[in-house]
């Protein structure tokens, strides 16, 4: 059979079209001219979560963030306020609970509630002692706020201050944007027998909220994030990353970790110590993972005896029979 040139017959008129080529019925398809066109992309699958406000709303669902700035923008367009009203948000319940804050993860299945500014406070403090017994966390949007306040201490003395409060200037110097490290150095150099002012944003409260004084023991009717499932990770730069949730023993050695930050600086933050659990694996040594920490977490100037712990805590945790 004769091939016909590249300025072969015209198809009929009414002929097939496949590709946009003109084909005779029974007309063997020519050789592609050009590579066939890459295929389009695996769509992601879209991850819609849902969220009412804390203290009482109807239900919104959001989509399409990769931090937590981003989230809390998309929680304020649903509910039509200000993304600087939120404080912070919490899974799976509406309570001011401290053991389930929002953090760098979140499950799939995870509800949403968002802690909206309430009233605000001035509450005066002399620093008798070099502690407060304040645990400070932020919410990764330039809130700091109140983790924990350890029983006995001079915060503890002051029933107005509550966990979930939010700092929000220190004798009438404000923080808002500051890291929660940042105001726990603050607030660990004011000097001792001198009254200082805290102004306090406690979160919008619904009747049934009572604000908390000490750690929260966890409620076993409260939902939680199931070890294993999948979870979308939050990312403060680059994209949001849907990952197993970590394991078992990753969860302690995290949990770990984040005790050492509250007992050497006096801060909460379990996003940081996953980040830091992660780079302790994948340092041999001391040394290195010192090294590691100090290139991009330098502004924390972390002691050197805390880095042996956080070391010790991941690659030698304790109860480890080998």
């Amino acid at each position: 059979m004769q091939r016909a040139g590249r300025h072969g017959r015209q198809p009929p008129e009414g002929g097939p079209m496949e590709n946009g080529v003109g084909q005779e019925p029974g007309t063997p398809e020519p050789p592609a001219a050009s590579p066939a066109a890459p295929r389009a992309p695996r769509a992601r699958p879209r991850l819609v979560f849902h969220t009412q406000l804390a203290h009482g709303s109807p239900t919104g669902r959001i989509e399409g963030f990769t931090n937590v700035k981003e989230l809390y923008a998309k929680i304020a367009e649903v509910f039509d306020i200000s993304p600087t009203e939120i404080l912070f948000c919490t899974l799976n319940t509406h309570k001011v609970d401290m053991q389930k804050l929002l953090g760098g993860q979140i499950g799939l299945e995870d509800f949403i509630f968002a802690h909206v500014r309430g009233e605000t406070k001035e509450v005066e403090v002399t620093k008798t002692e070099d502690a407060l017994g304040l645990t400070i966390t932020d919410n990764g949007a330039g809130y700091a706020f109140i983790k924990r306040i350890k029983e006995g201490s001079i915060i503890n003395r002051l029933q107005t201050v509550c966990v979930g409060d939010s700092i929000e200037a220190i004798n009438d110097h404000t923080i808002v944007g500051c890291r929660h490290y940042e105001v726990a150095r603050m607030l660990r150099e004011l000097p001792r027998a001198q009254p200082f002012t805290l102004r306090l944003v406690q979160p919008k409260k619904a009747f049934d909220m009572i604000g908390q004084r000490t750690r929260t023991s966890k409620s076993p009717g409260e939902g939680r994030v199931a070890s294993g499932k999948e979870t979308l990770r939050l990312r403060t730069q680059g994209p949001a990353v849907l990952e197993e949730g970590p394991s078992p023993t990753e969860e302690e050695a995290a949990r770990q970790v984040d005790d050492l930050l509250e007992s050497y600086m006096g801060i909460r933050d379990s996003e940081l110590a996953s980040t830091m659990v992660e780079a302790a694996k994948g340092s041999p040594s001391v040394a290195q993972l010192a090294q590691g920490l100090d290139s991009v977490l330098g502004e924390f100037a972390f002691p050197q005896e805390f880095v042996a712990e956080v070391w010790a805590a991941v690659c030698h945790p304790k109860g480890d029979k080998e």
